[in-house]
């Protein structure tokens, strides 16, 4: 998978699992989204499913200073390289 990829899906995951049309890559979810403990796990079993693998502990505990959706990307790119399933391009 590519960063372009993952932006995709995790806009995807925003749209239709938290009906968030077009969030900007740098909108604080909490303050502009309403995003709150709750979505946050429900997003993090969706980046698992894109994953393909289970997050460890540390994994997920890493994901609480998440703020924005390029947070997510970043945080998800970082996993994707460290389970070798990362491409670049």
């Amino acid at each position: 998978m590519t960063r372009a990829d993952i932006e995709f899906e995790i806009l995807r995951i925003f749209r239709e699992e938290f009906e968030i049309d077009h969030p900007g890559m740098d909108d604080h979810l909490r303050e502009k989204h309403n995003f709150d403990s709750i979505d946050a796990i429900e997003l993090l079993v969706a980046i698992e499913t894109f994953l393909g693998s289970e997050l460890t502990h540390p994994e997920k505990k890493q994901a609480m200073d998440i703020r924005t959706i390029r947070h997510i990307c970043d945080y998800v790119e970082a996993l994707a390289k460290k389970r070798d399933v990362f491409t670049e391009g």
